[in-house]
């Protein structure tokens, strides 16, 4: 039987506390394999913050369906189980930030930037701008799910930076740098950048190989980003 077979198992069909059912169904199946745990709990959280953003918006537009096809690539024997887990967790009472708070555990050290954070948000930005761009309601659940995994307002605009250009590309803050900041040092918080983004860095951090194509495209922007930069100041 599949994980996901067996989480369905264990979750049943009460939707008015799967989200509870859902944690504590990964933490007890998974109980002696903490990797396998963080990677099948990332996956949870983005199938059931996925389906209440596709709630709070209103309208899930097959646009977004594909993006999130492009995060996982579900097997077609397991796409009934997936699609319950996503009805279930879509009509759960208790919301989507009682769910987020749930996820901030998945930082059980409490650090203070937890990066596995910052990849759900991503992946729920990409899934947001699916159909062309990020509407009012989308972005206010997104502010709401970083306030609950706290990350603070820098890093969120950081994030957004990647996804959407409202008064253009802004490579100075998709690399959290100030536009005086030494070349030396702006190379130094790009490689770190880079680092982070890591495809082995991902995987240590419980994030599944299928979002490697996601940090892919991470990793093309803060490139961008860098080389932007050193092209306007070459020209200075």
């Amino acid at each position: 039987m599949s994980f996901w077979a067996r989480l369905i198992e264990l979750v049943g069909d009460a939707a008015s506390d799967a989200i509870s059912r859902v944690i504590e169904a990964v933490r007890t199946l998974f109980e002696g394999d903490p990797e396998t745990r963080r990677r099948v709990a990332f996956s949870v959280a983005m199938i059931a913050l996925s389906a209440k953003m596709a709630k709070a918006d209103g309208v899930v537009s097959n646009a977004e369906v594909q993006a999130f096809r492009d995060i996982f690539s579900i097997p077609q024997q397991e796409e009934e189980n997936v699609a319950r887990l996503y009805n279930l967790a879509k009509q759960d009472v208790a919301g989507f930030e009682h769910y987020a708070r749930r996820l901030r555990g998945l930082c059980e050290g409490g650090e203070e930037r937890c990066l596995i954070l910052e990849d759900i948000l991503d992946g729920l930005f990409h899934i947001a701008k699916a159909d062309g761009a990020v509407h009012e309601r989308e972005l206010g659940f997104l502010q709401r799910v970083a306030e609950i995994f706290g990350i603070d307002e820098d890093q969120f605009a950081r994030i957004m930076a990647r996804h959407v250009h409202v008064n253009g590309f802004d490579p100075y803050l998709i690399l959290g740098v100030a536009r005086d900041t030494d070349l030396a040092e702006i190379k130094r918080r790009y490689r770190r950048a880079v680092a982070e983004n890591h495809p082995d860095r991902l995987l240590a951090r419980g994030v599944p190989e299928e979002f490697i194509t996601i940090a892919t495209d991470r990793t093309a922007t803060l490139n961008a980003a860098f080389e932007a930069i050193e092209r306007d100041r070459i020209a200075a």
